[in-house]
């Protein structure tokens, strides 16, 4: 009996250890909103790198200081709840990263000048004017692909990299989806 219990407690911390290490890695997310499609829709869920080696073109989620709504909070599963979650985390494309130069102007989208080609977006007009001479150190420039209904650097401004809590890997769900997110 008492070798039975010992092997019990070796295999729970065997586990526990094991978790530790790939979420440290690695943090999964499910998809609450429109703000990604046609990338990403809701319910989608993702693998997160844990990493804050960003790059343009890159999707990223990162904590912001919006309170969530009551109807929001109870959709969270019971770690978030455990973990007191009570504003919300974004899931966003990278569209410009420090030193870069961003300019929105007529419905297009312009990095460093150049135009940029955007075939993961269902719309052909971006609203909201906007003009960054220099992304500064440290911040990114975020959009979601669903323009018409994002949240995003728009209209809450650059992204702190240390808000940042991971880049998409892959999606794990649904099924038919499974697979690296362009």
């Amino acid at each position: 009996m008492q070798r039975e219990v010992w092997e019990w407690i070796k295999s729970i911390v065997l586990a526990v250890v094991i978790s530790l290490v790939v979420t440290s890695f690695i943090t999964p997310l499910e998809v609450y909103s429109i703000s990604m499609n046609p990338t990403l829709v809701e319910h989608d869920y993702l693998l997160l790198q844990n990493t804050h080696k960003i790059e343009k073109g890159d999707i990223v989620s990162f904590e912001t200081d919006i309170p969530m709504e009551p109807d929001e909070l109870g959709q969270l599963n019971w770690i978030q709840r455990l973990k007191g979650v009570k504003t919300k985390n974004l899931i966003k494309r990278v569209i410009a990263v420090e030193g870069d130069q961003i300019l929105i102007q007529n419905g297009e989208v312009y990095v460093n000048g150049e135009e940029l080609q955007e075939d993961y977006i269902n719309e052909d007009y971006t609203t909201g004017d906007t003009y960054i001479e220099e992304v500064p150190q440290g911040k990114i420039f975020v959009m979601g692909d669903n323009r018409s209904h994002s949240l995003d650097s728009r209209n809450l401004g650059l992204v702190d990299m240390k808000k940042v809590q991971g880049k998409v890997l892959v999606r794990v769900l649904p099924v038919s989806k499974i697979g690296k997110v362009e």
